[in-house]
């Protein structure tokens, strides 16, 4: 790895530490944060897979899949397994949710948009988009997976607030490997600057009831 971004990694850790008091309560919050985008979901059984799965997420099990923490709650492995890998439902509301929440917490007049790609490494040929690409996480071209995300910067915070997995061209070409991994026929290769501006024009977020927007929908925009 580059010097410059060992330095920057070790700039990140640092950033990262944080005091013990930080955590307590933390199942209490994390319960009263997810409400609202289990709701969205439908249904009490989906909202309740949805705790357990993110609060496994953040347990002390080594390896974070769903056979791991459904057997954590002491439950049989099929019926998170079937929620995070079956069950249809649909992203785009929980992503309005976050966005809505962001607002409300930290939206400001002089608050901007920021796009920014970033890479994730992958091993393997079938996790949906992994190729040989720039993975910025590791400073060179190695086997990863990249997504495009939108995030909302103000002098008070900043926070993410939706995302696109980005769909190489060999991916949609590909129409064996399409089919083996699930992948909608729907989804088709878009440029990385497309997918900002698809999220863009989304926008991000829902009015408050009864507010008559400036511009654009969206509580950040």
């Amino acid at each position: 790895m580059e010097r410059r971004f060992e330095l920057r990694k070790e700039a990140l850790l640092a950033e990262a530490q944080v005091d013990a008091e930080v955590f307590r309560g933390t199942l209490a919050r994390l319960e009263a944060f997810i409400e609202p985008f289990a709701e969205r979901l439908g249904g009490s059984q989906r909202a309740t897979h949805t705790l357990e799965f993110v609060s496994g997420l953040i347990s002390d099990v080594d390896r974070k899949n769903a056979e791991s923490i459904a057997y954590r709650h002491d439950q049989d492995r099929k019926n998170l397994q079937h929620f995070i890998g079956q069950s249809e439902w649909d992203h785009e509301p929980l992503f309005v949710e976050l966005s809505r929440q962001v607002g409300q917490t930290l939206g400001q007049p002089d608050g901007v948009l920021v796009f920014d790609p970033s890479g994730f490494p992958k091993k393997g040929t079938e996790s949906v988009g992994v190729q040989r690409q720039w993975c910025g996480r590791l400073g060179k071209v190695d086997n990863c997976q990249v997504a495009v995300y939108l995030g909302y910067v103000s002098a008070q915070e900043h926070a993410l607030v939706n995302t696109r997995l980005y769909f190489p061209k060999a991916w949609a070409k590909d129409r064996v490997r399409r089919k083996k991994c699930g992948v909608p026929r729907t989804l088709r290769y878009q440029t990385r600057h497309a997918l900002c501006l698809e999220m863009l024009d989304e926008g991000v977020g829902e009015p408050e009831p009864g507010s008559v927007p400036e511009s654009r929908p969206g509580n950040l925009l």
